[in-house]
């Protein structure tokens, strides 16, 4: 990373004069004036009781000795009233540029291999999914491939709601119409589920028997067994149709169920540490602790009936995850919402010494809002079904452009999953957004199209002219060009901040800016009719490698690249 090593070259530099400072350089927000600064003159100055300015050029001048210093820096300078400002050389540039062009993933350290199981999605079963589903879906995939990318084994599981009040609901719902296990559709089951939903509101004589079909599901009822099976493959298969849709994929269907066979396990492992307590009935388990701002409320792990929660199963399923794959990390991407639930079950993991050996995280993120800034709504006022999100997308990309008409249905589709997802992922996950359909279905501005508009008109060069260079010159030709090759430059350190923060949002912000400076040369720098073959051979090398980046990002955030626009 180019900002690591000016702060070693730095380092080695206050280490000569003896100075107590560590070498800590920021990017300069002055692009006209220099491409980083380093401001740690400020603090020592007070130590030593001298000029900030003084510090600098003492540093400066030091620094300057080293012969080897005009290869990586075309300017290092002291100025007031303290800062020290550092301009790479055009060689040190274009050398970096060319190890990134030709080493595996651009040039980028790789960490240490580690097992990662990754916990995203999460729907329920015989609930359809809608646009409180897309968050968890598009972040997890995101973060799961950039953490594949960095070369770790992960796991990526859907955790399927499966076992819970909503299949004695739909179960009550099938059999109080008399419909078999063989009438079961989709269809059928999203009409059935909201209807039972509200009615276990209103009559609580029904709610009590959907719980009681739904303990006797957990208890393994054969007659409740076929008909979970039959919901579960029905409403599987229509899970799964939405999510290839997204690209979105996932290693296991696990579900709630999944975990039941582990729980007996679990039970003795708690017993034998005394973790389990009864508390009118109910089993739990205390996680508070002495440190605590505000009271945690314990774990409940079996209700006073004896029937299991999503809590029960969610440790169970952690047993069977350290069990099955010796995780170094398990990641768990849901609402904010979800936020105390999984800080007792974390609590709980290290009461059980799981944590010794796997770290627990949980990555929570914000709501879509509609442009009241509410909780994204039909007019009827409910959450809008995917498939009626996408189609809503479709028809508003088609109505922004009438040539967009023209476009495959295929490309129409990636268009629709640009739009959905970058609308997203360009927010920082923890916050709530507003998600505009005509905003983010725009070829201009912040958006998915844009991206995608910028990689087609870079490719349209590349693929009419000739690439035939395989070294790139220490020449850099104009400001846009330069620009251009610092935004490069910045890969690294956006990927590996979005790496190490879970932050797919700051890969998405800089795939913006790259595309903004693409567009910028390209509309300053006319190749086609180029003949100074020298320059047009570098320019075709930067916008090969620039699209390459384009390209691979993307694929990390899920989103495709169509045939034309």
């Amino acid at each position: 990373m180019i900002i690591e090593f000016i702060e070693e070259k730095l380092q080695q530099v206050l280490n000569e004069l003896n100075y107590d400072l560590k070498a800590k350089v920021i990017v300069s927000n002055r692009k006209d004036l220099c491409d980083y600064q380093f401001d740690g003159a400020f603090a020592y100055a007070k130590i030593l009781h001298k000029n900030p300015l003084e510090i600098s050029e003492i540093i400066v001048n030091e620094w300057k000795k080293n012969p080897a210093t005009e290869k990586y820096f075309a300017k290092i300078e002291a100025i007031r009233p303290g800062f020290i400002n550092i301009t790479l050389s055009n060689q040190f540039i274009n050398e970096t540029l060319y190890q990134m062009a030709t080493k595996p993933k651009f040039n980028i350290k790789m960490p240490e291999k580690r097992t990662i199981v990754i916990d995203y999605g999460g729907p329920n079963v015989a609930k359809p999914l809608h646009v409180g589903h897309l968050r968890s879906a598009i972040v997890g995939e995101a973060v799961k491939r950039i953490l594949t990318y960095y070369g770790h084994n992960v796991i990526g599981d859907v955790h399927l709601g499966d076992y819970g009040l909503q299949i004695g609901q739909v179960i009550y719902g099938l059999q109080k119409e008399n419909i078999s296990i063989d009438q079961i559709t989709i269809s059928l089951l999203d009409r059935i589920y909201p209807e039972m939903s509200a009615l276990c509101k209103e009559n609580e004589e029904v709610k009590e028997k959907c719980a009681i079909i739904t303990k006797e599901l957990q208890d393994g009822n054969q007659e409740y067994q076929e008909y979970f099976k039959k919901i579960k493959e029905v409403s599987g298969q229509d899970i799964l149709r939405i999510y290839e849709y997204l690209d979105v994929h996932f290693d296991l269907w696990y579900g709630e169920s999944d975990a039941y066979p582990y729980i007996e396990d679990l039970t003795k492992s708690l017993n034998e540490k005394d973790l389990l307590q009864e508390s009118e009935g109910a089993k739990i388990i205390d996680v508070s602790s002495k440190t605590d701002e505000k009271e945690l409320p314990p774990f409940i792990f079996q209700k006073k009936n004896g029937a299991y929660l999503y809590s029960t199963t969610d440790l169970a399923t952690v047993y069977q995850r350290i069990e099955d794959y010796h995780p170094d990390n398990i990641i768990y991407i849901t609402d904010l919402r979800q936020s105390l639930h999984f800080e007792q079950l974390f609590r709980v993991c290290e009461k059980l010494g799981y944590t010794k050996k796997t770290t627990f995280e949980h990555l929570g993120f914000g709501t879509v809002n509609g442009s009241d800034g509410k909780p994204y709504k039909t007019r009827a006022g409910t959450a809008p079904k995917l498939d009626q999100l996408f189609k809503d997308t479709k028809e508003a990309f088609l109505a922004s452009n009438p040539k967009n008409a023209n476009m495959s249905e295929e490309d129409l589709d990636i268009l629709v999953n640009a739009i959905i997802k970058y609308a997203d992922l360009q927010n920082n996950r923890e916050k709530d957004y507003i998600f505009d359909i005509t905003k983010f279905s725009n070829v201009i501005g912040k958006t998915g199209p844009y991206i995608l508009y910028t990689y087609l008109r870079i490719e349209s060069i590349l693929e009419k002219e000739n690439l035939e260079s395989t070294t790139l010159s220490d020449n850099i030709y104009n400001e846009t060009d330069r620009e251009l090759r610092m935004k490069l430059l910045e890969l690294e350190n956006a990927l590996n901040y979005s790496y190490i923060t879970r932050l797919p949002s700051v890969l998405a912000n800089y795939l913006y800016e790259m595309c903004v400076n693409m567009n910028a040369f390209y509309e300053k720098n006319h190749i086609n009719n180029l003949e100074e073959q020298n320059k047009k051979q570098d320019w075709l090398f930067i916008l090969e490698l620039s699209n390459r980046v384009i390209k691979e990002m993307l694929e990390l955030l899920s989103i495709k690249i169509p045939k034309k626009m």
